[in-house]
């Protein structure tokens, strides 16, 4: 797939039916080193802080995407055709930890333009960062009890915000 890079003034999207529709994945690691995880999220938000272009993920800490997460700088987000959303939920059910998912999705790694975290060939938006800022959610801070229904586990997520360094994507993300 041929992609265009997009500065971040001439991106244009649907933000919210990115995260809730077309989902996406999430990748941190070292393509180099091959010690990489990824994930299928569909929680999350892209705008400016602190004067920067940036996205804003969520991780479990019981995934282990969040190994990663915690031991790299960088990490991505890439979109996909709808005929990947097969791939897109094997790859958000299964653990990387008991083998290889994503040889298994048929996905095919590359490595990105401005981060050691991965990008993959068949995405048709990929958002590269480097992590800028962390923090854990505090269930005593949720102002809408039902939200505590997404913790049965009390697994509450850790929250990472990630300048966008690169944005890679087909025309339809170009203004």
């Amino acid at each position: 797939m041929s992609l265009n890079t997009i500065p971040t003034d001439k991106f244009i999207l649907n933000n919210v039916d990115l995260w809730s529709n077309k989902w996406m994945l999430l990748t941190a690691g070292d393509f180099r080193k091959n010690t990489f995880n990824t994930m299928t999220v569909g929680w999350g938000s892209l705008g400016v802080m602190w004067n920067k272009p940036f996205v804003q993920v969520v991780v479990r800490p019981t995934r282990y995407t969040h190994n990663f997460m915690e031991k790299y700088e960088t990490f991505t987000l890439c979109a996909f055709p709808e005929k990947y959303r097969q791939a897109l939920e094997l790859l958000g059910s299964k653990s990387g930890r008991y083998g290889d998912k994503i040889a298994e999705s048929g996905l095919q790694p590359i490595a990105s333009t401005k981060v050691a975290a991965p990008s993959f060939a068949e995405a048709e938006l990929i958002i590269e960062c480097r992590k800028i800022y962390w923090d854990d959610l505090k269930p005593d801070h949720f102002l809408d009890h039902r939200i505590h229904t997404n913790y049965p586990l009390k697994d509450y997520h850790r929250v990472y915000f990630g300048e966008i360094v690169a944005i890679l994507g087909e025309d339809n993300y170009l203004d």
